[in-house]
């Protein structure tokens, strides 16, 4: 699951290679085929692997006992750090590797598409959980707040495209005042990390 994810988030789903996922992965390409049908397969297992992976994380972050807008800063600030790690790792930056993927598979692999698309609903609720309850407490005026974190979403997922087209992290740096911006709230202070 790691291989296949590194070599698509690098590089792209097109380009690589069932050879290629089984020699980075130290696996002989029957023991590909004993598991997965096709490349398709293996890539959707790898996004629910790393869904399992991110979900712990991003519980942690958007937790009902953290204040909600304190919630959305710590988001942008640890998408900016692990896009950090990766730029170190890699030596460029990668965006978000289901942003990149769903844009390159949309129109040829449905069902790589849709897994795509369900693993980043996921991601957008919990924007939306942080909205409503901004909402609730008064902070922000967002009564839809579905319809906000999609916004909130695109905003974001911009960002990070820009990121990895221009290989600047400093894109990012305006993420957090820019969704607070778009929600019309009073920047908290700065996040502590968790």
């Amino acid at each position: 699951m790691d291989a296949v994810r590194e070599l698509i988030w690098t590089g792209s789903y097109g380009r690589t290679t069932i050879d290629q996922i089984c020699e980075k992965a130290g696996v002989r390409k029957g023991s590909f085929y004993h598991f997965f049908k096709c490349k398709s397969d293996v890539a959707a297992e790898a996004l629910d692997a790393d869904w399992a992976a991110r979900k712990a994380e991003l519980d942690a972050i958007f937790s009902p006992t953290v204040p909600p807008l304190i919630r959305l800063r710590r988001f942008c600030e640890h998408t900016a750090q692990t896009q950090a790690e990766m730029q170190r790792r890699f030596g460029r930056v990668l965006g978000c590797p289901q942003f990149c993927l769903g844009s390159e598979v949309s129109t040829q692999e449905d069902r790589l598409q849709k897994k795509v698309q369900e693993m980043l609903e996921h991601r957008r609720k919990y924007l939306a959980s942080a909205i409503r309850d901004a909402h609730a407490a008064g902070l922000v005026n967002a009564p839809d707040a579905d319809a906000k974190s999609r916004i909130l979403f695109a905003y974001f997922a911009g960002l990070l495209t820009q990121a990895r087209i221009q290989n600047d992290l400093r894109v990012l740096d305006e993420a957090p005042d820019g969704l607070l911006s778009l929600l019309g709230a009073a920047a908290p202070p700065a996040a502590v990390a968790a």
